[in-house]
């Protein structure tokens, strides 16, 4: 169940920090109060995950998964270009993040 939190506590910062350009800098109240609540329910979600696996696993998890779905998010929503270093890089973060995993242990 704690890799249920965790994953949902990807997709709600994803989705928070997909929800930035549209705040306009804090200037739409929708969007700023969305991302505030995505950002608050993920760290809240966080903690179910810590309750299980150590902390370096929970946040290599949370924030490297976090930089592979926003940069495909911005790929595919804001049109934004990915150079074949970043492709790489991507892969290479989801390969850490799978080992890193790999040799947890959850209490």
């Amino acid at each position: 169940m704690h890799y249920v939190y965790l994953l949902v506590a990807v997709a709600l910062e994803v989705c928070g920090t997909m929800l930035l350009p549209l705040s306009e800098n804090f200037s739409r109240p929708l969007p700023t109060v969305s991302l505030i609540a995505c950002y608050a329910v993920s760290f809240y979600c966080l903690t179910f995950a810590l309750d299980a696996l150590p902390i370096a696993v929970v946040y290599a998890t949370w924030s490297g998964l976090g930089i592979f779905l926003i940069t495909l998010c911005g790929y595919l929503l804001f049109q934004q270009a990915l150079e074949w270093r970043a492709i790489v890089g991507l892969i290479l973060i989801v390969m850490g993040v799978v080992l890193v995993n790999g040799f947890a242990h959850a209490d």
